[in-house]
């Protein structure tokens, strides 16, 4: 598979060329050098996804990748984004990379950029309205069409699920969730889904599972739309209440989540979870720093499969990259090209 066609102005005049022909990654490089820093805003470092990310965005920079100024970190507050985002282009950031958990608020900041000319690159999530040069996303309907098909199966069509969704101002917590709901209603309609609102907050999802717990013994599944936020403290409520117990006899409670992270692949591994999706936090750093900086090589991309397995798709407001994400199960969990597997390897 290829890159997805860019041009620079040196090739401008091959476009309609383009249409036909793609041009291979190395013959859109010749002679386009950024031009610029790139600013980056990372939108949280309080879970174990964020952080490796962010430590993956450490280590590309520190190997000579794109010139950037230091990371700065909006805690996941949305306002927090905004002036961080204007310090970073008052101290001459050319290209910016942001992560925006609450993807409604940002559209007066995206129209404030591109009216300096300033690209936007942004990471996991997909702002809702204002211009973007790419976003660097996994399939987050993918995602949780997944996570109801592995709990449809594992409990035979039938059962209750309780799933903990993201913050729904979030394009990944509605995507996840509208997908979830689609597939089960669809696909397994005698399991009865409860959806539980947490923000993203480990604690309300732990709360809110206890609660349902209590009304309802007969639970057989859990979603969990990020592990990295929820698995720890919702395996502490399960083993207080005696409900962690091993796959396959009578009374597991079968658990699914999305992140990858590596306390994901150690309870794999140790049968307290039994899958993930895997969200690629190696490629959200290495791509993002990719697209920033062609970005300020003045490239441009259209709609199309690329070589890193993933596909270019055109949205609204621009165009995403949507990265693919893999199924981790006990047969795989050992897999050396998993991200976590690898920071494991590394010691990180």
């Amino acid at each position: 598979m290829r890159e997805p066609v860019c041009r620079t102005g040196a090739v401008a005049g091959a476009a309609a060329l383009a249409l036909l022909v793609p041009f291979v990654l190395t013959g859109c490089n010749r002679g386009a050098d950024a031009r610029g820093r790139i600013g980056i805003d990372v939108p949280r470092t309080d879970t174990d996804f964020w952080d490796s990310y962010q430590q993956y965005l450490q280590a590309d920079l520190a190997h000579g990748r794109p010139s950037a100024l230091p990371l700065a970190n909006s805690q996941n507050d949305v306002s927090k984004v905004v002036s961080d985002v204007e310090a970073l282009t008052g101290q001459g950031a050319r290209a910016i990379v942001m992560a925006p958990q609450d993807t409604g608020a940002l559209t007066a900041e995206l129209r404030r950029l591109a009216g300096k000319k300033i690209p936007v690159v942004s990471v996991d999530t997909r702002p809702d309205d204002g211009p973007v040069y790419m976003v660097v996303r996994a399939d987050n309907r993918a995602y949780g069409e997944r996570s109801c098909a592995f709990l449809g199966q594992r409990l035979g069509g039938r059962g209750r699920v309780a799933e903990l969704q993201g913050d729904l101002s979030s394009v990944n917590g509605r995507d996840r969730s509208e997908a979830f709901a689609a597939c089960m209603k669809r696909r397994f309609p005698g399991i009865t889904v409860h959806e539980l609102t947490t923000d993203w907050k480990g604690e309300v999802a732990s709360a809110k599972l206890q609660s349902l717990l209590a009304q309802h013994h007969d639970l057989g599944g859990v979603y969990l739309q990020a592990g990295g936020a929820f698995l720890q403290p919702v395996l502490a409520l399960l083993r207080q209440r005696g409900l962690v117990k091993p796959a396959g006899p009578p009374g597991h409670l079968t658990l699914v989540s999305n992140d990858g992270i590596p306390d994901e692949l150690t309870a794999i591994r140790a049968g307290t979870l039994d899958a993930t999706l895997s969200q690629p936090a190696d490629l959200y750093a290495k791509y993002a720093l990719y697209y920033a900086r062609a970005a300020l090589a003045g490239r441009t991309f259209r709609p199309g499969p690329t070589d890193h397995g993933s596909t270019v798709v055109k949205i609204k407001n621009g165009l995403e990259d949507q990265l693919p994400a893999t199924l981790v199960t006990k047969e795989n969990v050992n897999d050396p090209r998993l991200w976590a597997n690898q920071l494991a390897k590394e010691g990180k």
